[in-house]
């Protein structure tokens, strides 16, 4: 979808002082296809440059507490979130500053000490499950993506990710998901799907609803522009 349009309309923005990124949120559940989402936005919106945050990376450090004590905390509920770090970062963005975005070592349950430079872009692209939860992180957004799948495909999804990339137990997998993951999805993610844009039902897999994303997001920007 790359095309001379979109490469004179960035020409614009720079040319008139235009700096300020769009930011799109997307949220949706756990194993929903944010990733996915979020990814081929990026690809259609080139040569716009992409910036990404994923929310995941501003889980609180508790690398402090005793790992015992670490395994039994609720990451699924908001206050498990560093959300004060995560809008100080969308509002540094937005003035034209370069971030230093954590890493979040799963297998560990700690933040890692390095940290990952993010550089002021054309687009800021951010997703996570409760990205909508929080009103401060909600009005940063200027595009709001609700990416939508069934409960099954969902924990399918999380259950490979989380054998393959975190090294966990299925056993384990399945307690999280019942104790933790499954009620605050209900009780937090679900309804935070109101205020969605756009409701993404298939995920990375909806060709259609991504391409009418992307026409609306270059509208958007070229609203912006004049």
């Amino acid at each position: 979808m790359t095309d001379r349009w979109l490469t004179l309309l960035l020409h614009r923005r720079k040319l008139y002082g235009m700096s300020a990124p769009l930011i799109i949120g997307i949220a949706g559940g756990s194993g929903s296809g944010k990733s996915t989402v979020s990814r081929r936005i990026a690809e259609a919106l080139r040569p716009a440059s992409v910036a990404f945050l994923d929310m995941d990376a501003y889980y609180r450090d508790y690398g402090a507490r005793p790992m015992a004590e670490r395994m039994r905390i609720n990451w699924d509920h908001p206050d498990a979130f560093d959300l004060e770090l995560l809008d100080a970062h969308l509002a540094a963005l937005v003035r034209g500053d370069a971030i230093e975005k954590p890493i979040y070592d799963f297998v560990h349950h700690r933040r890692a000490p390095e940290t990952e430079r993010i550089t002021p872009a054309d687009v800021v692209v951010v997703d996570g499950f409760l990205l909508f939860v929080d009103e401060r992180i909600r009005s940063r957004c200027d595009v709001k993506l609700f990416v939508d799948a069934d409960a099954d495909i969902r924990l399918i999804r999380r259950i490979r990710r989380d054998v393959t990339e975190r090294g966990r137990p299925l056993e384990t997998i399945l307690e999280q998901y019942l104790a933790t993951v499954q009620p605050m999805h209900l009780q937090f993610v679900e309804p935070s799907k109101r205020y969605a844009d756009l409701i993404v039902p298939r995920g990375g897999h909806n060709d259609v609803a991504i391409d009418l994303i992307v026409t609306m997001i270059r509208h958007r920007m070229s609203l912006e522009s004049v």
